[in-house]
């Protein structure tokens, strides 16, 4: 059938007599349908006799642009494409909820952190960084942590990486970093990999990345699993109460099956034989029932306290120690400290797999 074309009046498949069904009849059985008395109708519903054949001038003649079905064909082909982003183009997302198991109420005034028990639907998306559209999911890179979560008040997007830091301390060397990362402009090599020459002379005379380098070279940049990663707010946000008090928050992620990663041998050999080896085990699980889940915490420093550390906490390229402000993600407590309250307080559960894999939500 035409990409433009659909069917009115669905009926329902007719189901032969049990006793003549034979195993096979049976199994084509839930894939037919019966279209007597269906028409063909563009988009707009007007029913087509010949979606076959183009109008045309004369019998052999050229065809005509009087033909509206045929323009429509050619404008929807034309545009059903949709853009490669310029980064993160190749991800993989996921519908689930975010569950709230104690209020937030103290800290913040946000309608799905009040009430505990809130099912919040949410959309989460991985990605890698470098890559183009179509590379392979095993690349020793970052990935994007990133959710949408569509709360009563409105769409609340929290964009995150799976490591806790960033290169750059200014959003004016994000393009440079862009350009750097990319593959080398007089071979287009490598693809999706990030060590190499033009990436490595933006890192030499970038000394605040020094942080983050050390994760990208470390074993969170391969993950074993999108399950198998930690995912991170990375900025430092905001929660604002009913009196107006402030708190600066830290997202934390904790995968419910454990931080895993592979090794780099493993991922080239895995690279070859299943490149969609991330996006495969996401799907397959997600199949067989077995959802994926994160605990998730937070860390929250009062704003009264913002200035008893040794370092800016609006700073991305500097995390806040665990040691200093703890992340309870298994206990469901609230501690207290000399800098900050931190609190477990909600699960996040992917269920349902998007089927439009890309560019859904901008990690």
């Amino acid at each position: 059938m035409n990409p433009l074309t659909k069917r009115t009046k669905p009926t329902s498949p007719s189901v032969p007599n049990s006793k003549t069904l034979t195993a096979k009849v049976a199994d084509l059985e839930r894939d037919i349908a019966d279209g007597s008395g269906e028409f063909l109708t563009s988009n707009q519903g007007i029913r087509i006799n010949d979606n076959q054949n183009s109008l045309k001038a004369v019998e052999r003649g050229p065809s005509l642009l009087e033909d509206f079905l045929l323009r429509k064909q050619i404008t929807h082909f034309d545009r059903e494409r949709i853009p490669e982003r310029v980064i993160r183009a190749w991800g993989s997302g996921a519908h689930g909820d975010f569950e709230l198991n104690r209020s937030f109420s103290e800290f913040t005034r946000a309608a799905f952190l009040q009430e505990t028990g809130t099912r919040t639907p949410v959309f989460v998306r991985f990605s890698t960084v470098a890559g183009s559209r179509g590379s392979s999911d095993l690349a020793r890179d970052v990935r994007g942590f990133a959710i949408k979560f569509y709360t009563e008040e409105g769409n609340f997007d929290l964009v995150g990486n799976n490591m806790p830091v960033f290169f750059i301390h200014d959003a004016i060397k994000f393009l440079d970093l862009i350009h750097a990362v990319k593959p080398e402009p007089h071979n287009e090599i490598p693809q999706a990999a990030s060590a190499h020459d033009t990436f490595w002379d933006f890192i030499s005379h970038t000394p605040e990345s020094a942080h983050m380098i050390m994760g990208v070279m470390s074993d969170r940049a391969i993950p074993r699993s999108f399950r198998m990663m930690e995912g991170f707010g990375v900025h430092s946000f905001r929660f604002l109460d009913e009196e107006g008090e402030s708190h600066f928050v830290k997202w934390h992620f904790k995968p419910m099956p454990g931080l895993k990663s592979i090794l780099w041998d493993e991922a080239l050999r895995i690279n070859g034989a299943d490149p969609d080896f991330h996006r495969r085990d996401l799907w397959e699980t997600i199949e067989s029932g077995e959802f994926p889940e994160w605990e998730v915490g937070v860390q929250l420093i009062p704003e009264k306290h913002e200035h008893k550390f040794d370092f800016d906490l609006l700073d991305p390229t500097k995390l806040v120690p665990e040691e200093l402000v703890p992340v309870t993600t298994k206990e469901k407590r609230l501690t207290r400290g000399c800098h900050a309250a931190n609190w477990c307080y909600c699960l996040l559960s992917v269920r349902r797999l998007s089927r439009r894999w890309s560019g859904l939500i901008s990690p």
